[in-house]
């Protein structure tokens, strides 16, 4: 689903450098990208093959086609079947299928409609231990019995060489073919395509390494120590050796190798042992609104409809201001230390002691959400959302009533007397309803049953730090194990419109290659808080000449100890309540100006230039590049809003009691006049270093500074 923002004079489209490279002749190409995830939602990949679609389908039309596994009840809601437009497609397409292996074609119904190509891996399986030793007599990988996942990768590697190899006999000299190929699960394809010498240009792009996810997982202090590991020996002892050959070696047989962020290319140099060719930053599908107010309106709304979940879940300590109420998440897969939950938690610890010295009337309410084991929701929880609307249907009862008789009174020209015109029976009714507020114990700190109360990490740093929901507190939290859905019995929101209801989004990662939730935060206008160590927060650093400005608030975890990084957090979210409304407004403004950025019509060109580089790599005498040549892709800076002072202390208020009415001598603020000035103050587009020096210098601080 594409993500909204607003078009209008804030909307800096136009200033984004023009694309230099040479089109392709893509008449006389055809472009597969293949993916595990194709139809197939495990993780964050999903995400980035279907909303770069669109763009891509405007680029190569019918000749783009996606390739993956085959699952019935996907296939069945997700794709239209169709036949192939291409002949030779569909005589590939036969010549497994009459050996027995199923192959199925449509278009996927996603924005763009691109064509699809799924492998039924179940109906080959039988070919398993042959394909095996294939694999062991082409490059001395063995894969164990018990690994599934390696297994079935397998399977779907072998179908798709197949077809690759039936395809380019059928296509002779021309067109020629591109295969993008995305993770590991997808590298059993490209390995043994290219032992078969099919000719084809091929592209292997790593989200994150394997290795990598598993040692941040374990606490490992990861970047300083990336040139110290022996990577053959944690890879073993985490029993996971096969999977990281599979990995490497569709890294080193790739004509062209890209990852998504500067700091996953130093990993994979070191992880990997091959410095990435292109760095190809992943972006989302903007769409604008004809009026730039509107997303401020949809904040409104939808912050209305979380502060209702909060009148219920907090009912009978319901005793601070929602008006004044701060709402602050952290989203994304239960990983616990990558995720950067731990120096949340501990952060949140210090900005409620903060708040409470200060005498601060601002209460933030956290929510926490992150699938877990659970077999439930809290009847606590669920008692609350009831008692809430037992509430609000009394007063709207009373309501009616006092009207009516207020109504009949002002027609008979009368005043009516206050005293008389609720009865007994009316305050009997609303006493009932304020006694049925009355609780005993604590809000509950999850809304959910945890299968694991007593192990679960983030239940067990909360009774650490004691964010128990008291009175006293003035950070309360909210842990809910579960996905947003719009059919929830106790938050009815889908996670587009609970973001875009919460003030802001706080993504403390450790490992992150890129970070989509920060990017959806910014293109939906909402400020949000990300690291030096995520792609998004290094993507930004470099297009951004003050982040803070524009609501991007980047915690240094790579150059600070955690006990450093965890004070410079908790110090982002204390300035950011001492904000006024008005400046929360004007930074909202701000962040959704930067959607450009991350919009896929500028980052699909980083894309563009891998496939040519594939290209000129495979078939030399027909695509030229220099491969000197530095890359032709172009950068831009925002500058620091003219408007925001040169010194920061200056935009916040001296003291933490503040007022909501707008003061005299806030700063000056005319959104389409900064706007205006921004776009003439952006610096000219510089062309990026090539890929190497860059990531040398990275390579040099990640090693060296510390």
């Amino acid at each position: 689903m594409p993500l909204s923002r607003s078009l209008s004079m804030t909307s800096l489209t136009g200033v984004l450098p023009a694309w230099e490279e040479d089109e392709l002749p893509v008449e006389d190409l055809l472009l597969f990208e293949v993916s595990w995830e194709v139809t197939n939602k495990v993780g964050g990949i999903y995400t980035v093959i279907q909303t770069k679609a669109k763009i891509t389908v405007d680029e190569w039309g019918d000749n783009y086609y996606m390739m993956g596994p085959y699952f019935e009840h996907n296939f069945k809601t997700q794709v239209e079947s169709c036949e192939p437009p291409n002949p030779a497609i569909r005589k590939a397409m036969d010549a497994l299928i009459h050996n027995g292996c199923q192959v199925h074609f449509g278009r996927w119904l996603i924005e763009g409609s691109p064509y699809v190509i799924l492998f039924d891996i179940g109906s080959a399986a039988w070919n398993l231990d042959r394909w095996k030793g294939d694999l062991w007599d082409t490059c001395n990988i063995g894969l164990p019995f018990h690994d599934r996942e390696a297994n079935d990768s397998l399977i779907l590697g072998s179908l798709i060489a197949w077809f690759f190899k039936e395809l380019t006999d059928h296509l002779g000299d021309k067109p020629n073919v591109i295969s993008h190929f995305h993770e590991w699960q997808a590298g059993p394809g490209l390995i043994l395509s290219r032992s078969r010498k099919i000719p084809m240009a091929t592209v292997f792009t790593t989200h994150a390494t394997l290795l990598g996810r598993y040692l941040c997982a374990g606490n490992t202090d990861f970047y300083n120590n990336l040139d110290k590991f022996n990577i053959d020996k944690e890879a073993g002892e985490r029993q996971i050796y096969h999977r990281y050959c599979l990995e490497r070696a569709a890294v080193h047989c790739a004509h062209v190798f890209t990852t998504v962020s500067q700091i996953t290319a130093v990993e994979a140099n070191h992880m990997l042992h091959r410095k990435p060719d292109v760095v190809t930053p992943n972006g989302l599908n903007v769409k604008k609104f004809s009026a730039m107010h509107e997303f401020q309106n949809l904040h409104s709304t939808n912050k209305a409809q979380i502060q209702e979940f909060i009148r219920g879940h907090f009912y009978g300590h319901l005793d601070f201001n929602l008006d004044k109420t701060l709402i602050f998440f952290i989203a994304g897969r239960y990983e616990f230390s990558n995720k950067g939950a731990d120096i949340f938690l501990e952060s949140l610890s210090r900005l409620n002691y903060l708040l409470r010295v200060h005498r601060n009337d601002v209460t933030v309410v956290v929510f926490f959400i992150m699938p877990a084991k659970t077999n439930n929701f809290n009847v606590e929880s669920l008692k609350g959302q009831a008692v809430r609307k037992q509430l609000w249907d009394t007063a709207h009862a009373v309501k009616e009533k006092f009207g009516k008789k207020l109504y009949d009174a002002l027609l008979k020209g009368q005043i009516p007397d206050l005293n008389n015109i609720l009865d007994r029976d009316d305050f009997t009714i609303m006493k009932r309803a304020i006694y049925a507020t009355q609780r005993h114990s604590l809000p509950p700190v999850t809304t959910h049953n945890m299968l694991d109360d007593s192990a679960d990490p983030i239940l067990s740093n909360i009774r650490r730090v004691g964010l128990f929901n008291s009175r006293n507190d003035r950070v309360k939290v909210v842990f809910h194990p579960e996905f947003l859905s719009s059919t929830s019995p106790l938050l009815p929101m889908d996670y587009e419109d609970f973001v875009r209801g919460c003030n802001l989004g706080v993504f403390p990662s450790y490992y992150e290659p890129w970070g989509y939730t920060p990017g959806e935060c910014t293109v939906m206008g909402i400020p949000s808080v990300t690291t030096n160590l995520s792609g998004f927060g290094c993507f930004m650093e470099e297009h951004v000449s003050d982040p803070a400005a524009y609501g991007i608030y980047i915690v240094d975890r790579r150059f600070r100890s955690a006990e450093e990084s965890c004070n410079q957090l908790t110090q982002f979210m204390f300035s950011f309540c001492q904000q006024s409304r008005r400046q929360r407004i004007i930074q909202r403004n701000r962040t959704e100006r930067l959607s450009d950025l991350l919009d896929w019509r500028y980052l699909g060109r980083f894309y563009i230039h891998a496939r040519h580089l594939a290209l000129s790599r495979a078939f030399p005498d027909k695509f030229k590049m220099d491969p000197m040549a530095p890359l032709k892709t172009e950068g831009f800076r925002y500058p620091r809003p003219y408007s925001v002072p040169p010194s920061p202390s200056a935009s916040i208020h001296s003291t933490p009691h503040h007022s909501d009415v707008e003061d005299d001598d806030d700063e000056p603020y005319d959104e389409d006049e900064e706007a205006e000035r921004d776009r003439m103050n952006i610096k000219s587009p510089f062309a990026f270093h090539s890929f190497v020096c860059l990531h040398e210098a990275i390579e040099g601080c990640a090693l060296g500074a510390i």
